[in-house]
């Protein structure tokens, strides 16, 4: 997984399309990776979550690439499915929710001992709490660079609630996560 990210980053590396909002958009990458680094010894997560990991950082590496406003597959959607924009930053955001909820229930469960029957919603709760603060620290990055790259950084395509959308899609993305937890018949896998 990290030959793979390690992969990812140096191709996305190559020509991204706005190369001070791909440095800006990589830092979550990079305190992320970093603090999993860090903590692995003291908290291993499960392959599951390390995979979960793996996919949603993937994805936002893409964004990152190419500013999730002018992702191409976000582009053929909205052609596709008759979108008034690029939809590829909310695909991200409601991943965020369904990919991280899991390894959030896993770190209240084993390192906050939290019991099983509080986990499901104090995950959906957590990545409620992130999302918000996500769009915060967004908010006032953006207002700290110039303009242009503000405007990028954000990404807002001109909808004045672009920042409760993500954050409501990434709750909606954790719920259902948690609910296919919660009722998977694979028990021994959750």
């Amino acid at each position: 997984m990290v030959l793979w990210l390690a992969a990812l980053w140096v191709f996305t590396a190559i020509a991204p399309r706005y190369p001070r909002d791909w440095l800006l958009e990589n830092l979550l990458v990079f305190a992320a990776c970093g603090l999993l680094a860090l903590t692995y010894r003291r908290f291993a997560f499960s392959n599951l979550s390390y995979g979960l990991f793996t996919v949603f950082l993937s994805l936002h590496l893409v964004g990152a690439h190419y500013t999730y406003a002018e992702v191409p597959l976000g582009f053929w959607l909205q052609r596709a499915l008759g979108l008034s924009r690029n939809h590829y930053d909310r695909i991200v955001h409601f991943a965020f929710g369904l990919l991280l909820a899991y390894p959030l229930r896993e770190l209240l469960l084993r390192g906050g001992g939290l019991r099983r029957s509080w986990s499901y919603g104090m995950a959906v709760v957590t990545v409620a709490g992130l999302s918000g603060g996500y769009e915060v620290i967004e908010a006032v990055a953006a207002m700290l660079v110039e303009p242009q790259l503000g405007v990028a950084y954000l990404g807002t395509q001109g909808d004045m609630w672009d920042a409760q959308k993500d954050s409501l899609l990434a709750i909606f993305g954790a719920a259902l996560a948690m609910l296919c937890v919660r009722f998977c018949p694979w028990k021994r896998f959750v």
